[in-house]
């Protein structure tokens, strides 16, 4: 039986171009050999085409164009070749039905993710979601809580610690603020006005305590019949009062904290994290397909046993 091979000028215009792609893999034992030689580089990838079109287009095959892909129609009798051949090709000029049930594992594969990424507590935790996104965080929760409590020192934290925590909340502040602008929000209500607010019902408290002194002064004036009258309670009820209606304040804002977890969450699964995530090492992952074969056969157990 006749063996084929491919045209040697197209093995060469393949190898060359690859030569010059940034960040193309290489295995360790090679790696530093070819680092800054594009000639180095184009002899390994050659000879490994050469050696093992399998491997190469394992490898390389997502680098390369539908064109380029044709060149290996000449080997496809291998049935490794003719594998990698289908799947790549789907990838690049993929059919209805294969767009649907790339886009059915792209989002399993997304929530696989999530769920370890959630199950380590840091990328979604308060302080790194309202570092990516200050302005969504600061509408859904940030205004309702202590405008104040982020630049105080935290046990155990050095002073200069405590210093680059205030600029970088600085920084968020800023964003914040420019979103603000750009929207075209009241001034009154822009972060950072707080402190001018505090000072405004400082001096209302002040003046309150001086009416409440002064009538005091001229309760203590009346006869001891109107003394008696006076029921000490109602000045105690005030306080007491403001913590009571400060409890579903607090409910009110662990539903707003979730509600912007839940959009920080949706977000991340429409793809909109990219800024921070490379998505093609999750969308490519066919170790998180392992994740929802485990919640299949959960589910068909569960169902087994409550049918039994």
């Amino acid at each position: 039986m006749e063996t084929k091979v491919m045209n040697r000028s197209a093995m060469e215009g393949i190898t060359e171009r690859l030569s010059s792609v940034e960040g193309l893999y290489f295995p360790r034992s090679v790696h530093t050999e070819t680092s800054g030689d594009p000639s180095r580089r184009k002899a390994v990838l050659l000879d490994l085409l050469t050696r093992d079109a399998a491997v190469f287009l394992e490898r390389y095959g997502s680098n390369l164009s539908l064109e380029e892909l044709c060149e290996f129609e000449a080997l496809k009798g291998d049935y490794e070749v003719g594998w990698h051949l289908n799947r790549l090709r789907s990838f690049q000029s993929p059919t209805s039905e294969e767009k649907r049930l790339r886009s059915l594992t792209v989002k399993n594969r997304r929530r696989a993710f999530m769920d370890e990424l959630v199950r380590g507590g840091e990328y979604f935790s308060e302080e790194a979601m309202r570092e990516r996104e200050p302005y969504l965080h600061y509408e859904c929760v940030g205004k309702f809580q202590d405008p104040f409590g982020r630049r105080m020192s935290r046990p155990g934290e050095r002073w200069s610690e405590t210093l680059m925590r205030r600029a970088e909340e600085a920084i968020l502040v800023s964003k914040i603020r420019v979103e603000q602008q750009r929207l075209g929000v009241d001034e009154r209500e822009w972060v950072g006005n707080e402190r001018r607010e505090e000072e405004e019902e400082e001096e209302e408290e002040e003046e309150e305590e001086e009416e409440s002194e002064a009538e005091e002064r001229m309760e203590e004036s009346l006869p001891a019949k109107g003394q008696a009258e006076h029921d000490p309670c109602n000045g105690a009820q005030a306080p007491y009062k403001e913590s009571f209606e400060g409890a579903p304040h607090t409910v009110g804002l662990q539903e707003r904290m979730e509600q912007f977890t839940h959009m920080m969450q949706q977000k991340f699964l429409a793809g909109e994290d990219s800024q921070y995530l490379d998505y093609s090492k999750i969308d490519d992952n066919e170790r998180l397909d392992d994740h929802w074969q485990r919640e299949a056969n959960h589910d068909a157990e569960e169902k087994y046993f409550e049918e039994d």
